[in-house]
């Protein structure tokens, strides 16, 4: 029997229109957590094709794309599918940029170049296969207490 919606198999979505860092970060991935099946998308309309198809558990999600920015894509996303977890990653560590995250109502906030250190703590209470978690890791997750707000004043 074959059930992949009953399987222990981790989906992810990568959303990413930089072909060099999209294949990086795929191979990156694959090498450290070989059980996972790995999606890509260049733009938001395959993405939420993808996501409607394979209900990837976690999206990356790359702020600038083609068309339609991340963070929209991202509020689309948690208003049709709030349990996927959506990490922002982006070449632009500033303010603006995760305050835009915030309200968009994505999970986590990343910088490309830092990337490669947080990928096991975002997965480490996943049981996904896990080599060495860095415990000096730090995620700037949204704050739980106004995820679930709708306006912001």
């Amino acid at each position: 029997m074959n059930d992949p919606a009953g399987s222990n198999m981790k989906r992810v979505l990568i959303v990413e229109d930089n072909a060099f860092f999209l294949q990086f970060f795929r191979e990156t991935l694959h090498s450290r957590f070989p059980s996972m099946e790995i999606s890509q998308a260049a733009n938001g309309e395959e993405a939420m094709q993808k996501i409607e198809i394979l209900r990837p558990e976690v999206v990356f999600m790359d702020v600038r794309l083609p068309g339609e920015s991340g963070l929209e894509l991202t509020k689309k996303i948690k208003a049709q599918y709030p349990d996927i977890i959506v990490v922002i990653i982006t070449n632009y560590d500033l303010p603006e940029y995760r305050e835009a995250a915030y309200e968009s109502r994505a999970d986590h906030f990343i910088s490309k170049d830092s990337f490669l250190k947080i990928i096991n703590s975002i997965f480490q209470d996943r049981n996904i296969d896990q080599d060495d978690p860095n415990p000096d890791v730090h995620i700037h997750p949204t704050p739980p207490a106004n995820r679930t707000d709708e306006k912001r004043n």
